[in-house]
């Protein structure tokens, strides 16, 4: 069965019930879609790290490690309408959307990943839990388009993570912050990488931002980063990479081919600008 956009298989109630080659295979998925795509962790090439957004409001307070915890308990014992209240509760306190995505939501996650890897919640528990994240990311999407700089033909970008990767929450962020900036953002969860090469051919992109879940993909990667740079309409299309590999061999964003890289939300907007500046230049 599905969970939102993730795979639940049945009969997962808890570590006593998996294998030890199950638990592995599964706990290996679970902690590739948490820890490397809540927030893109698009590696560093080049360029100093700065945020192009302020992640508190003025007077305001950001969450911080209580929020995080309270928020996990609520995402495990409780509908998602009471999580939706907990995090208005912490923007009351005058938090921005950037701080909910970057040290609420996403710190969240990665703790929902820690209680699954020390069998603290069993496989169906954090599904959901990452599931309601994504209701609460879905939330606050309308507020993000309405602070939204106006956006521009030139600055278009297509978000896809590479066929057969579930990566959907961290991209997700990542368009929100995309938009704000004014980028005119095109998602797309493909089966084959011949259904994105037909989208550059037939629509034009400034860049295309891709999602990485395993070291193995590299050479396709690679290979599919050439198939797009000849396949698609802009000829100097650039090419931004992410993933928890990169995350562990930031070499690789390099040898892939790839343009640029950064390690959150905010930063994905600076080096994507970047990627068009030196296009342009």
């Amino acid at each position: 069965m599905r969970f939102g956009d993730f795979s639940v298989e049945h009969g997962t109630s808890g570590a006593a019930e998996r294998t030890p080659v199950d638990s592995d295979a599964r706990m290996a998925r679970l902690v590739r879609t948490i820890e490397g795509e809540i927030v893109p962790r698009l590696v560093l090439t080049r360029g100093a790290l700065r945020s192009t957004h302020p992640v508190e409001c003025a007077g305001g307070r950001l969450p911080d490690d209580a929020d995080v915890h309270e928020l996990v308990r609520v995402l495990l014992a409780h509908d998602v309408s009471v999580a939706s209240a907990l995090v208005e509760s912490v923007r009351h306190r005058g938090a921005s959307l950037e701080s909910i995505c970057l040290k609420l939501l996403a710190p969240a996650a990665r703790e929902l990943g820690l209680l699954w890897e020390e069998d603290q919640c069993d496989f169906m528990q954090v599904t959901v839990g990452l599931c309601r994240l994504h209701h609460l990311l879905r939330e606050l999407s309308p507020e993000f388009r309405s602070e939204s700089c106006e956006q521009s033909v030139e600055r278009n970008i297509l978000l896809a993570p590479m066929p057969g990767d579930q990566h959907t929450f961290g991209i997700t962020i990542v368009a929100q912050f995309l938009r704000k900036a004014g980028w005119q953002v095109w998602h797309e969860f493909a089966d084959t990488t011949g259904d994105i090469l037909e989208i550059v051919k037939s629509h034009w992109f400034a860049v295309v931002g891709l999602s990485v879940g395993s070291e193995s993909r590299v050479d396709d990667v690679t290979q599919f980063i050439r198939a797009i740079r000849q396949s698609s309409r802009n000829r100097s299309i650039g090419i931004l990479v992410g993933g928890p590999v990169l995350v562990e061999r930031p070499e690789l964003a390099v040898l892939v081919g790839a343009d640029a890289t950064a390690h959150d939300g905010p930063m994905a907007v600076l080096r994507a600008d970047a990627v068009i500046d030196r296009t342009a230049s």
